[in-house]
């Protein structure tokens, strides 16, 4: 058995697949999560994949307290990873005060505790919105890409995240940190028994799309037609989230293996790869067969803060974290995605498509 691990969120869609991933690779784990976009049985499909339910703690990590008294039942944590955080930027747009308290007060909590509970590195769950709409020279985004003024809260809450940790760190706290700027997840695990399933109206598009596709909702609202892309519609660097959660497995061997050349290290997590909504939304029509309601409707405030054509680079982690994601082509990639969502969708609410 290798070391034991706080998954911050970790019921959550990335934070639960990493879980199986963290206790595939022989980690114990110890998951904290207040539920408030998750739910309980989450830990059933974790149980059924691995064979081993993870410990799990119902709490708001933004309660210092409660969190110091969950470290001192779970004594040996040596790393956490951070998901913990409220993550849908139109939402920030309207409530941002309860973005900046939720992510912001959540990581300080965790970084002012590790020195007391003797907790070695922290990896952080950061975002590629911190680049911005990247300038053409800038194309494709890599780790030195200029970070730009966030165009939300949520995005403003992970650069001001990964400048708390530099600074922490920077100033002699006695731990590391992996900043992992990511992209896109989408996809499920290939069991079925975990995937994308928020509560309430999803604000990702690839759970509104299998959920419109199975009549749970109307119709997809498609934001925009004529961006500068070939059909018009947002381009965006999709990553399989099994891919992304043994890339976080990766990341805390590193830390913890003595192998970080810097006390705190950024790598971007993307495929290099863009993939139209309108591309996807095709590829899901035939590859199941079932049709997707959708409209092209103008462009919301969400959306214009949202960068036009996002392509990543994921050469640096590939070069120096060891982890190189793994392409069938996009065509087959993306079909593997939808359908994998599309297939928790309809295991989680009992449904019978036939495709």
């Amino acid at each position: 058995m290798k070391q034991k691990i706080l998954v911050a969120g970790g019921t959550g869609y990335i934070g639960s697949h990493t879980t199986v991933e963290l206790q595939n690779a022989g980690y114990e784990v110890v998951i904290i999560d207040d539920l408030s976009n998750s739910n309980i049985e989450v830990l059933d499909g974790i149980e059924r994949i691995t064979g081993i339910r993870p410990e799990f703690i119902k709490l708001d990590l933004k309660d210092k307290e409660g969190t110091r008294e969950a470290l001192k039942a779970h004594p040996g944590i040596k790393g956490i990873i951070l998901f913990a955080a409220s993550k849908a930027v139109g939402e920030s747009v309207q409530q941002p005060l309860k973005y900046y308290r939720n992510n912001v007060v959540t990581l300080v909590n965790l970084l002012e505790l590790m020195p007391e509970f003797n907790i070695e590195g922290i990896v952080f769950s950061s975002s590629c919105t911190v680049y911005g709409q990247p300038d053409p020279e800038n194309l494709p985004v890599t780790e030195n890409a200029p970070i730009k003024p966030a165009t939300s809260p949520y995005g403003n809450t992970k650069q001001i995240n990964e400048e708390i940790i530099r600074d922490t760190i920077h100033a002699g706290a006695p731990f590391k940190s992996i900043i992992l700027r990511y992209f896109n997840p989408i996809g499920a695990h290939p069991t079925a028994e975990i995937g994308e399933l928020p509560n309430g109206v999803p604000q990702n598009l690839i759970p509104y799309l299998t959920q419109t596709a199975m009549g749970i909702r109307k119709e997809l609202s498609v934001f925009g037609d004529d961006y500068d892309t070939p059909d018009g519609s947002c381009i965006r660097d999709y990553i399989n989230v099994v891919d992304l959660a043994k890339a976080h497995v990766i990341a805390m061997d590193r830390m913890l293996g003595g192998k970080s050349l810097d006390n705190v290290e950024i790598f971007n997590l993307g495929t290099g790869n863009g993939v139209s909504v309108l591309e996807l939304i095709n590829t899901f029509e035939a590859a199941t067969g079932v049709k997707v309601p959708h409209k092209i409707v103008g462009l919301s405030l969400i959306h214009i803060s949202e960068p036009t054509r996002r392509v990543e680079s994921d050469r640096n982690t590939g070069r120096h974290i060891g982890f190189g994601l793994e392409m069938a082509g996009k065509t087959a990639r993306t079909r593997y995605h939808v359908i994998g969502t599309f297939l928790v969708t309809i295991q989680k609410r009992g449904a019978k498509v036939h495709y």
